[in-house]
């Protein structure tokens, strides 16, 4: 009998233990920590891979935002894409803001940013457009006066549904928390087809579903990528430059697109992915 429960005890204590070692193996670093060889820019006004003024650099093992070569804003809004398309992931984010927001920026980009989810390929932006077609996980920065959630959603060129009904307005704010001053932020984002939620802090800020093609804020467009109606299921992952100085020193995905034919399996790994000291 003892040794059946020994047994039993050993099976059970491994199979834990390779629930606990899965978190730890199946993340990928998009940011390298040393360079942007696995990304592509495309700033507003710019050719593709035209990196502006240097706005994009990594310095010290940081990927940042900077606008020191510029000698105004002039709407050049810039977006910098990892170069694979995932459709289903965890990502994983540290951001912070610093510094001043350029001159002539303008007041609602102060301490603003943001992934930009499900993402149009950058080479089918057209050069003057200002956003791509995407689904925006924004980053925003407190004041240290009044409340500034980050984790909020915006939507150029698309349409979610929140809670069962189409939403169509183009921002709507998370339930997080305020995070004043140059602290770095770590933000989270469950991705798996057109379902995304924003989690920080261990904990559920916004969730939203049927994400499609729709809707306005971006321009000007090719209609042949907007299609208005169209499922968003993929896409590219892109960080942005709106005029505030950014940093982010931590951009990591676990893929998870081989666990969504199997829903139950699927459920497994989630939970442990966000499982409390998962090593994420």
């Amino acid at each position: 009998m003892n040794k059946i429960l020994c047994l039993c005890f050993l099976v059970l204590s491994m199979s834990c233990s390779a629930q606990k070692d899965l978190p730890k193996k199946g993340w990928i670093s998009l940011f390298n920590g040393k360079d942007l060889k696995d990304w592509n820019i495309k700033i507003k006004g710019h050719d593709l891979n035209e990196n502006f003024a240097n706005t994009f650099r990594v310095e010290d093992g940081i990927m940042k935002v900077d606008y020191s070569g510029y000698k105004d804003w002039n709407e050049q809004y810039g977006h910098i894409f990892h170069k694979n398309k995932y459709s289903a992931y965890l990502l994983v984010v540290e951001y912070r803001f610093t510094g001043e927001q350029i001159a002539g920026g303008p007041g609602w980009a102060w301490r603003n940013s943001g992934a930009m989810l499900h993402s149009q390929a950058p080479e089918s932006m057209l050069k003057d457009q200002d956003f791509p077609i995407s689904l925006e996980a924004q980053f925003l920065g407190g004041n240290g006066k009044e409340e500034r959630s980050t984790l909020n959603l915006c939507t150029p060129g698309t349409n979610v549904f929140l809670d069962g009904k189409l939403f169509t307005t183009h921002c709507v704010n998370s339930s997080s928390k305020t995070y004043d001053g140059d602290q770095w932020v770590r933000v989270e984002m469950l991705v798996l087809g057109d379902s995304i939620k924003h989690i920080i802090d261990g904990k559920t800020v916004l969730e939203y579903t049927n994400t499609q093609i729709g809707g306005g804020n971006v321009e000007p467009f090719d209609p042949k990528v907007k299609v208005d109606g169209k499922p968003l299921k993929e896409g590219y992952i892109a960080f942005q430059s709106e005029s505030h100085p950014v940093e982010f020193r931590r951009i990591d995905l676990f893929n998870l697109e081989k666990y969504m034919s199997d829903q139950d399996k699927l459920r497994g790994v989630v939970a442990d992915l966000l499982a409390p000291g998962a090593g994420r």
